[in-house]
């Protein structure tokens, strides 16, 4: 079937909230000799998205400025050196933009297969999380069986990820979450303790838990204020991965504590780095990850659905708060 010249896309009107997110007809994009155009079904929605769209966060230099970082759908076109991937081979694919619209080119490294029994929705709900939690917490804060991990954000789609990936691989797990209904959701998808931020002080609960000792990694997505109540729950040689900042950019640093623990402090963004990069995230995926999902180990958590021409709606229940696990768009 010949390809349409124009699709739906949701376009940034201007900067600012929600409904600055318009729906348009654009050309399909241009692709290039590594990558496959995917008839996009459904697509993730991330707070880089938001960030875009509040114009905090530009897509990188040749990207789409359609927002959107993850997909699932069907290939509808190949790229003249792809050679492994099919014509209307169903996959979900990590993107540098535009997904949300009906076509988005992607890097055919970057795709990966949907697992078995999992729909398209499920399956966009994938690779951003994934990608992003394979590579900081196991790749940069080198998680192992036995950790202790304290996950900032247990209720969100980074968090609900985190729980069951470190679940999967041996560690213990400690999430912050901001109400009682989200900390028992967290203790159902399998996090060791759940600690409500509105009710306790975090660091005062981790000590407890931990009889003082601290734990050995802290995924942290907000920053600012965060950071010294931070270092104060790592224990020694102890890892802090930074990977939002939504509290703010700066923060006061304790040297002293950093030198007499040992810890590491270290952070990513994952939006600019190449697609080489990425694609060895990729390869583990498949190798490490992907025999979970077949296995029934471990599931995305799916908050809710909104059709392609309601994505303000989307980026609002985003911003709520109130969503546990993932908000997809259905295209």
């Amino acid at each position: 079937m010949p390809l349409p010249q124009l699709m739906r896309a949701i376009e940034i009107t201007q900067p600012g909230g929600p409904e600055a997110l318009g729906l348009a007809a654009r050309p399909l994009p241009p692709l290039a000799a590594h990558q496959v155009l995917i008839k996009v079904a459904a697509a993730g929605v991330n707070r880089p998205d938001a960030m875009q769209r509040r114009g905090i966060y530009p897509p990188p230099p040749g990207a789409s400025d359609v927002p959107g970082l993850e997909i699932a759908g069907t290939i509808a076109a190949l790229g003249d050196n792809v050679r492994h991937l099919s014509l209307g081979e169903p996959v979900c694919a990590l993107v540098t933009g535009g997904g949300y619209a009906e076509f988005c080119a992607a890097s055919a490294a970057l795709c990966l297969p949907i697992p078995d029994g999992f729909d398209f929705i499920q399956a966009a709900a994938l690779p951003e999380t994934f990608f992003t939690v394979w590579s900081n917490v196991f790749d940069r804060a080198r998680l192992t069986a036995g950790d202790t991990l304290l996950i900032h954000g247990g209720g969100s789609g980074i968090g609900t990820t985190a729980i069951q990936l470190a679940k999967a691989f041996g560690a213990k797990v400690f999430v912050t979450a901001g109400t009682d209904a989200k900390c028992e959701s967290c203790l159902q998808l399998g996090a060791d303790a759940a600690i409500n931020y509105h009710q306790q002080d975090f660091v005062e609960a981790v000590k407890q838990l931990t009889d003082n000792k601290g734990v050995d990694i802290v995924l942290d997505m907000i920053g600012g204020d965060y950071l010294p109540r931070n270092q104060k729950c790592l224990a020694d040689d102890g890892r802090l991965v930074q990977i939002a900042i939504q509290h703010g950019a700066k923060a006061e640093v304790d040297l002293w504590r950093i030198m007499v623990k040992r810890l590491t402090l270290t952070g990513s963004t994952l939006r600019a780095r190449d697609d080489l990069f990425k694609q060895q995230i990729a390869w583990k995926l498949r190798e490490k990850v992907w025999p979970l999902f077949a296995a029934d180990k471990i599931k995305p958590v799916i908050d809710s659905v909104f059709a392609l021409g309601d994505a303000g709606k989307a980026h609002a229940r985003l911003e709520s708060g109130q969503h546990f696990g993932k908000i997809i768009l259905k295209v």
